[in-house]
């Protein structure tokens, strides 16, 4: 889906209060999310993420009844049109700052302190995009490289089945990165939360463990992110089996991309390399 595609499911979906044309796009992943006046809107890249999308919705419902700081929903149900999700958000006020490694650990300090909601999360399928992005990567990639990761994907998801858990396990936000913080004049908020599921809270701790290593995260902040949360992941022995997950999920996530983009397909490169060659501090860069 291309920024063209986005704008004419936006039109279609008729939730905004101005022309289409003046609505601005913030991102474009397996999502188009676009700003206009008061509101957010987001288009999936496909109907197979509408059922995330209506969850979404959901928790934030269950998290601004839990008094935790998040993006709250403007509109209560996911719309489906021509084939898309489209779910509608209130606009957040400005930043007044970036949002740092301490303020992501407050907040999943309050998540990791609440009890399961009254819907059913799911567990975290960290490995269950594998197979979605590498068919989207198609011919753009070798089918050595596909293979390769569909086998790390099997091997980790059997080890991550048999991992004993050092912290009681309960709702996550499932991509605990400063980037999913905004911190607005009232303070930090969670935002992105399709990703929220129910599993091992370690989950949440290793996203920050795997930016130290690979994506350039200064060993100050994540110092910052372990005092601010109070225990560091990496003490525990399970750790780099999610992290070998994780690093699994996020090269076939790149390689969706690839077809229609050179950088995409550079950085695929990159990453599938390193976990071939078994080389952890190759640095690899956000996408």
């Amino acid at each position: 889906m291309d920024e063209a595609r986005a704008r004419d499911v936006l039109a279609g979906a008729g939730v905004l209060p101005g022309p289409v044309r003046e609505a601005r796009l913030l991102a474009l992943g397996e999502n188009a999310v676009f700003a206009a006046g008061d509101l957010v809107v987001k288009v999936g890249r496909d109907a197979e993420l509408l059922d995330r999308a209506r969850q979404e919705l959901e928790v934030a419902l269950w998290l601004a009844g839990a008094g935790v700081p998040a993006v709250r929903a403007a509109a209560p149900e996911a719309l489906l049109v021509e084939g898309h999700p489209v779910t509608v958000w209130h606009r957040l006020p400005d930043a007044v700052r970036g949002a740092t490694p301490g303020d992501l650990a407050g907040l999943l300090r309050l998540v990791h302190t609440l009890p399961a909601p009254s819907f059913a999360l799911p567990a975290r399928e960290l490995l269950g995009g594998v197979e979605r992005w590498l068919r989207l990567a198609g011919d753009a990639i070798s089918a050595a490289d596909a293979a390769y990761l569909r086998e790390r994907r099997d091997g980790f998801a059997v080890a991550a089945g048999r991992l004993v858990p050092r912290l009681e396990p309960g709702p996550i936000h499932g991509d605990a990165l400063p980037r999913n913080v905004h911190v607005g004049p009232d303070g930090p908020v969670l935002v992105d939360l399709e990703t929220f599921s129910s599993d091992l809270r370690e989950h949440d701790l290793v996203v920050m463990a795997l930016s130290l290593d690979r994506y350039g995260v200064p060993a100050a902040a994540y110092e910052e992110f372990v005092r601010g949360y109070g225990w560091d992941v990496r003490d525990w022995d399970g750790w780099e089996v999610l992290r070998g997950a994780r690093e699994t999920a996020s090269c076939a996530w790149v390689a969706q991309h690839a077809p229609t983009n050179p950088a995409a397909l550079t950085e695929f490169h990159r990453r599938v390399t390193s976990l071939r060659d078994g080389d952890t501090g190759v640095r690899w860069y956000p996408f």
